[in-house]
């Protein structure tokens, strides 16, 4: 399989696309005044305990809310001059050693209003929920993954072979330091004891900073800021499988270059500069495939289709026939559509990073087999994802439900904003019913009012419409309220909306009635 990084930048954000046998896969997205936060450590101030939702709120300084601490992410309370036990959070490590059983009780978490205390975001904030945070502290680097006050040595579950899993877990072993835990990542298999101690000496002076951040800075504050999206990625995916690393900026190539040459030489040869004046996306037809990931419908190679829809509460991904015409009966056709959904949905869950609680509704099929299939199948293709998920057999109302960890903002809402009209219901006030509200209103005027000339200010396409209704509409408001109404077309107003002026001064009084 080809595996290519391609990565844009312009003046206003950095994109970047994970290229796989020429399929987009992966798509991330870095604006300037969107500050990255999954991955910093603050030092904070506990805001409130509430043992009725079993979590806490933290002053981390984000100016929108307080930070979410579940009781589930603590071991116990931890300050600034006590870090507790933590696991990592790095999304190819094994599972380290049990941990001490959390408590999920208030009288048995010992957390105080005013309390200061270390956090480690694991979820951006969306919409109106602040950042998820956990006292679970851990440091990342490129081949090893620091875990204060822990003493294990996890390893990658990516690195099957038994000699080179025996030879790390040696080599690590005889330099880890006392009171801290230690997560071998995938991409230190091959590497040498000189090349792991140096990465380690790196995040051993990178929390020798973040102790001494805590001690000077008062709270709330940031002690740790995670690298920035493209160095992370870099640092998180440059693994041997991948064959090219494209970038089209001169400044950010010299910076991506510095950085593998000092952590990785080995791979130094991946990374290219593109000189060409035809746009990077373009020429690597990832444009096209980006825009179609913001379509909730994606067309399937036999004529079926996914429906993919976002609600507050979850996503819902709906299958569909569409256009296909098998030459087999049902539940032959009904498996086949099912079965090139499954690895079109696992594509498609990666590349718009969707998380939470996910909900597909697969064509209904009667034999019980073939539901087994679409299920190991999917389960299959999600092999390659990089998020933790968990899914349950399809139920016999052909309902599948799974969770996939969400650690950031996923990509509609990372390059989309919300419509001033519909508000995110994807629906508009009609045509008809706005009229409705604008008779309303004029008869409200009549009876509180003497004046007689009045200005209606609509957008084009709403006083398009009343000049060509049938039963002329505006005579007939007119003559039943006793006014004469000047309709003036407004680009500016919203077309399920209108603004009522008096004749005489051009004074709004839409608020008024």
């Amino acid at each position: 399989m080809e595996k290519k990084i391609i990565i844009n930048e312009t003046s206003k954000e950095t994109r970047i696309a994970i290229l796989e046998d020429q399929d987009l896969v992966e798509f991330f997205v870095e604006k300037p005044e969107q500050t990255r936060m999954v991955g910093n450590i603050y030092k904070g101030v506990v805001e409130n305990v509430i043992d009725a939702i079993q979590a806490a709120f933290v002053d981390i300084g984000y100016s929108a809310s307080n930070a979410f601490l579940p009781f589930s992410e603590m071991n116990d309370s931890a300050t600034v001059v006590s870090m507790i036990e933590s696991i990592d959070r790095d999304e190819d490590s094994e599972k380290a050693p049990p941990r001490p059983k959390r408590t999920s009780k208030t009288h048995d978490v010992i957390l105080k209003k005013g309390q200061e205390i270390l956090v480690q975001v694991t979820k951006e904030p969306f919409a109106q929920k602040g950042p998820r945070v956990t006292t679970d502290i851990s440091l990342p680097g490129r081949f090893l993954v620091l875990v204060p006050n822990a003493d294990y040595i996890g390893i990658s579950r990516k690195i099957v072979n038994r000699d080179e899993k025996k030879r790390l877990r040696t080599l690590v072993r005889s330099i880890k330091p006392d009171k801290f835990g230690l997560i071998i990542r995938t991409v230190a298999k091959g590497q040498d004891e000189k090349t792991l101690q140096n990465d380690l000496d790196n995040l051993m002076l990178t929390w020798g900073q973040l102790q001494d951040n805590v001690k000077k800075n008062p709270a709330p504050t940031c002690v740790y800021r995670d690298m920035e999206l493209t160095s992370s990625v870099i640092r998180d995916l440059l693994t041997p499988d991948v064959d090219k690393i494209i970038v089209d900026s001169k400044s950010l190539y010299k910076q991506l270059h510095y950085y593998i040459k000092s952590v990785s030489p080995q791979f130094i040869r991946k990374i290219e500069y593109y000189h060409s004046r035809n746009p990077i996306f373009e020429n690597y037809s990832v444009q096209k495939e980006f825009e179609k990931s913001l379509n909730k419908r994606v067309w399937l190679k036999s004529g079926g289709f996914i429906i993919i829809e976002h609600t507050e509460a979850m996503a819902t991904i709906d299958v569909n026939s569409g256009k296909f015409i098998g030459k087999k009966d049902h539940e032959s056709n009904s498996l086949k559509i099912n079965l090139q959904a499954a690895k079109e949905i696992a594509r498609q869950l990666r590349l718009r990073d969707i998380g939470g609680l996910i909900v597909i509704d697969f064509i209904d099929m009667e034999e019980d087999e073939n539901r087994k299939k679409v299920y190991h199948s999917l389960k299959k293709e999600l092999h390659s994802d990089r998020a933790k998920v968990a899914l349950a057999p399809i139920s016999e109302f052909g309902l599948l439900e799974m969770t996939r960890q969400r650690t950031r903002v996923n990509l509609l809402h990372s390059v989309s904003e919300e419509c001033p009209l519909c508000h995110g219901s994807g629906r508009i006030t009609s045509k008809e019913s706005v009229v409705t509200k604008i008779e309303s209103w004029f008869r409200r005027f009549k009876v509180k009012s003497r004046s007689k000339r009045l200005i209606l200010r609509i957008h084009p396409d709403m006083a398009e419409y009343l000049r060509g209704s049938t039963n002329n509409l505006m005579r007939k408001i007119q003559w039943s309220n006793f006014l004469r109404i000047k309709i003036v077309e407004d680009n500016t107003i919203p077309i399920d909306d209108f603004k009522v002026y008096l004749s005489k001064g051009d004074v709004d009084i839409t608020d008024q009635y």
